[in-house]
């Protein structure tokens, strides 16, 4: 048995060691070994503090009680029957007892190791509380380290006194006989100390406490208010001042052996707990604060104003009145040239299988979902594009291929990269790319196209050999190469993971990988590599614990290699006046809880990190360098952070304003755009981010889970819509001109009013926020002056202008559009509609929608067909985004779009459109105001074919309405039989 015990004992460690080892292998090959050591220090002395805190008082406590024990005590049957089962175990338990409890508190307090680091090397903030005038910084680092060493101290006085007190009552130092309660000169002065420590330390605790009110999240704001400041605060210094006096009186007991003053000083403890603590502060706030509310919280609610808004760093916005028209006249947008040239048609939500299915060329490899968006210089000129890594999946294996020497050694790096212009299409729909192929080639120039670290790399790749061997790894499909069955071959020749070329660094990753390929395969060499970890975001977040990471990793073509873009951000939710939200709901979109473990109340991008998809190196660069935040950790890891002036001058082209911190920041603005603590409170004009408006009569229960909708049009057809995984209407990246600046590259987002539910909601604009997300353009190491200046549009609250649920409620109720998406749907096709963009141009709002469509059958794809497009209460859908816009402007908009060139082609059904459409009032019928422009056919046979189609459609309506479901079968037969005579004649014409 002895034996079975050492060699589990010894496996146990050995694991345990190769985790250690392995890690701190991963980090040194990166240089970023003095964040593990640092880690690995901190947390093991935090571990022995709260050991030796916990395990030294309680042990102490136990042995006190013992050594001074009454020797001739007389004791009942009972503790004598005690004493003789613990006495033989008595020094066993005497240690045992602490020892287990110090390995608890050690293992609770060694995860507070960057809490306690933080404390020895804080940054003032420079700024101070409205309340106590207190530095942010003390509220940010100190409070919670002092709070947390008066919680920790209590819990180890608390244990050591009740470990006292069951070993006076074992040994008889503490006896009860009827109404007699008899206790020990030792243990009274014992069990009165402990006492007094105790108090003590809760005096400290209400002291500090008062300060914490400044961070507390109340239902109105969070931040001390009225009833706070002058009941709840004065308060709890008046209990803390009497808890420091009872715990005097338990020092005079244990001095003259009196218990009644401490009790008595107790009992009155909590009798002021319940009174000034609670009852004081209820009839304060019930009978004085409620009856005036807005009055008495108004000079707090401007201080949790100015708080969140530097906090979450939104006090410089822009606010400008933007009094938008909603009348489409001829030639409106010839100011907005360059925006309307550059309006991104191609919706990466869509796209992803049409990269695919024309760039993907092996199944295994794969793009992901949701593409990214990016800009390049092109020919002198910089281009909106669509962009995505080609990456490795494993999955895609044939049964055969998915070996597990394949999976390590063969099938271990995606290759290139796939990118189209954001603004254009092709006659047939397809995406123009400007870098395609495998190799890729195009207009990014020449780069190192293998990708070792990507999103969906291996969990581990071996690579790696010696010159001269045999390429082993697959590199691409080259059609050229017989001996590798038409495939390119090659061999990893950078530095991207610890080395595994001798026999005890592959034991040890055999253990962390529980491979037996890595200890015994043939492939494994003296130059060989493990690479692991190879995601851009988890990478970042190793190497930098004290960020919060963004969602999403991008690719950019810098310098000639892919580089992984990774935004990092520090936060707190101890700034005070602050207002808390949930981050990850924020950012989801969601509906926020104050339940979620992840509140936060300030915010920073304070990192851009770069993750080199073939070598994996990661580079951080410090972007926010005044964020007293990112000081402090640069302090505690002063090697791990690079100075924005080592960006190059390419990589800052490719910095944009990150999609996370914007999501916070329009959450924060939709209320916090209000500086007049009235208007605040009655909130009359806060704003919300708009839902999602493809998920508009979704029939889908849960439309924030799901990628796709299914709306029904005018016509009773269903479509399939594109619908964010969140319920709020994503941000989106454009290059357009912002009123009163210049051309930029943008993130931008709407607003409409905040209200309940309800089917009298109003989804008018309210609000149009844009950040300027242009870095670069200044040279090496210089961010641009305009990077990251938010302008926020503020509309008349008179006007009525469409926010995006009216605009797409008025593309799916048009009748005309629907008639043109039937027919673009025959042949077992679906229609997609894209995302719905917002445009301030021609003086008002302009709104995009493309339009794609794809075949159900096996191995199709979307393609861009047709284009919706709305300026006020008037729309047009035509083949191209530049007919549509001059069918919408009175036959000449006034500027070209990017897609001028691809104008005529049209969809499959040879339609060029449906031109101009006023549906105005009549949009929530169905019908249609008239159909006018060069989008209307000459087909005498379509035309009746769509009228006979839109008389039938109301004869079912009118006879679903009069529950006549007779009239209502015989209605839904001519309405098939409609649409089939529309598309015999479309196909005719």
């Amino acid at each position: 048995m002895v034996t079975i015990i050492v060699l589990a004992a010894l496996v146990i460690g050995f694991f345990i060691f190769a985790s250690l080892y392995t890690d701190y292998a991963w980090f040194a090959q990166l240089g970023f070994q003095q964040v593990l050591t640092t880690r690995w220090i901190a947390g093991t002395l935090m571990f022995l503090a709260g050991f030796l805190g916990m395990a030294i008082p309680v042990f102490l406590s136990i042995g006190l009680a013992f050594r001074y024990r009454p020797v001739y005590a007389k004791l009942n049957s009972q503790l004598d029957r005690y004493q003789q089962v613990i006495e033989p175990l008595r020094r066993a338990v005497m240690i045992g007892i602490p020892v287990v409890l110090g390995i608890f508190a050690g293992l609770s307090t060694s995860g507070r190791w960057s809490m306690v680091l933080e404390y020895f090397n804080r940054t003032p903030f420079g700024k101070t509380d409205p309340q106590f005038g207190m530095d942010i910084g003390f509220y940010v680092f100190e409070l919670p380290f002092w709070r947390s060493i008066v919680a920790y101290s209590s819990a180890v006085v608390l244990i050591a006194g009740l470990a006292a007190l069951a070993a006076c009552y074992l040994y008889g130092a503490l006896r009860f006989g009827g109404r007699e309660v008899r206790i020990s000169r030792a243990a009274r002065i014992q069990l009165a100390v402990t006492a007094a420590l105790y108090i003590a330390l809760q005096a400290v605790s209400l002291w500090l406490d008062q300060y914490a009110a400044l961070t507390k999240s109340n239902s109105l704001i969070t931040g001390a208010q009225y009833t706070e400041v002058n009941a709840v605060i004065p308060g709890r210094e008046i209990m803390a001042g009497i808890a420091a006096i009872v715990a005097i009186l338990f020092i005079v007991t244990a001095v003259i052996g009196r218990w009644r003053i401490s009790i008595v000083g107790t009992g009155l403890l909590l009798v002021a707990a319940i009174v000034i603590g609670g009852i004081y502060p209820w009839i304060v706030q019930r009978l004085q604060v409620k009856p005036s509310e807005r009055t008495y919280e108004s000079a707090y609610i401007e201080r949790n104003i100015k708080a969140t808004r530097d906090a979450y760093g939104v006090s410089d916005v822009k606010e400008q009145n933007y009094d938008a028209t909603t009348e489409a006249s001829s030639g409106a947008l010839a100011q907005d040239a360059q925006t309307t040239a550059n309006i991104r048609l191609i919706d990466p939500k869509i796209v992803s299988d049409t990269f695919s299915q024309l760039q993907q060329y092996r199944q295994y490899y794969q793009f992901p979902d949701e593409l990214d968006v990016d800009r390049y210089d092109v020919k002198g000129e910089t281009e909106d594009t669509v962009i995505a890594v080609r990456d490795i999946d494993l999955d895609g294996l044939s049964s055969a291929a998915n070996t597990q020497y394949n999976r390590a050694f063969v099938y271990t790096h995606g290759y290139g990269v796939t990118a189209a212009f954001g603004n254009q299409r092709a006659s047939d729909g397809k995406p123009v790319f400007l870098e395609s192929g495998i190799p890729s080639n195009g207009a990014l120039g020449d780069f190192q196209q293998r990708v070792y670290f990507g999103e969906t790399s291996p969990a581990y790749s071996i690579v790696g050999a010696p010159k001269g061997s045999k390429d082993v790894e697959l590199d691409y499909p080259s059609g050229s190469d017989d001996d590798n069955g038409g495939n390119a071959t090659t061999t990893y020749s950078g530095d991207g993971g610890p080395s595994v070329g001798n026999f005890f660094n592959r034991l040890v990753y055999a253990a962390k990988f529980q491979s037996e390929q890595v200890l015994l395969s043939d492939a494994v060499n003296k130059d060989s590599q493990i690479l692991y970890d190879r995601d851009p975001i988890t990478r970042v977040q190793k190497v930098a614990p004290y960020l919060t990471v963004d969602s999403d990793a991008y690719p950019a073509i810098v310098d000639h290699r892919i580089q992984w873009v990774v935004d990092g951000y520090t936060t707190s939710d101890a700034y005070p006046y602050s207002q808390s939200q949930s981050l990850s709901d924020s950012i989801a979109g969601s509906e926020s809880s104050a339940y979620r473990t992840d509140q936060v109340n300030y915010i920073r991008n304070s990192v851009k990190a770069t993750v080199d998809a073939y070598t994996g190196k990661v580079t951080l660069y410090a972007w926010d360098t005044k964020d007293p935040v990112l000081k402090t950790w640069e302090k505690i890891f002063p090697t791990s952070v690079k100075s924005v002036s080592s960006m190059s001058a390419e990589l800052l082209d490719h910095v944009r304003y990150p999609t996370d911190l914007f999501k916070v920041q329009r959450s924060i603005l939709g209320t916090y755009h209000v500086t007049n603590a009235n208007s605040f409170y009655s909130g009359d004009d806060a704003w919300n981010t708009p839902q999602e408006p493809t998920t508009t009569g979704s029939t889908d229960t849960d439309a924030s889970a799901a990628d796709t909708s299914t709306t029904t049009n005018a016509l009773g057809a269903q479509t399939t819509t594109t619908a964010s995984k969140a319920n709020l209407q994503d941000p989106y990246y454009l290059t357009m001109k912002v009123p009163g600046q210049e051309t930029a590259y943008n993130l931008y987002t709407t607003y409409i009013p905040q209200q309940s539910a309800g089917a009298n909601n109003r989804n008018v604009l309210t609000g149009y926020l844009a950040a300027d997300s242009d870095a670069g353009g200044a040279g090496k190491g210089k961010k641009a002056s305009g990077y990251g200046k938010l302008t926020l549009l503020t509309m008349p609250k008179t006007d009525n202008i469409p926010g995006p649920a009216q605009v797409q409620n008025l593309f799916n109720s048009d009748t005309t559009v629907s008639q043109e998406l039937n027919i673009l749907k025959r042949g077992n096709s679906t229609v997609k509609q894209g995302n719905l963009l917002t445009l301030p141009v021609g003086g008002g709002f302009l709104y995009v929608q493309p339009v794609y469509v794809q075949s159900t059958s096996s191995g199709s794809y979307p393609l861009l067909q047709k284009v919706l497009v709305a300026f006020g209460d008037k729309i047009a859908f035509e083949d191209t985004l530049d007919e549509a816009l001059n069918s919408l402007f009175g036959g000449d908009s006034g500027a070209a779009a990017g897609d001028s060139d691809a104008s005529g082609s049209g969809s499959d059904s040879g339609s060029s459109g449906s031109g101009s459409s006023d549906s105005g009032s009549d949009s929530g019928s169905g019908s249609t105001g008239g159909s006018t422009g060069s989008g209307t056919t000459d087909n005498d046979a379509l035309q009746q074919a769509l009228s006979d189609a839109n008389d039938a459609l109301q004869d079912r309506q009118q006879a679903y309405a009069d529950n006549d479901l007779v009239a209502a079968a015989e209605a839904d037969k001519r309405l098939q039989e409609a649409i089939e005579a529309a598309t015999a004649a479309e196909d005719g014409s």
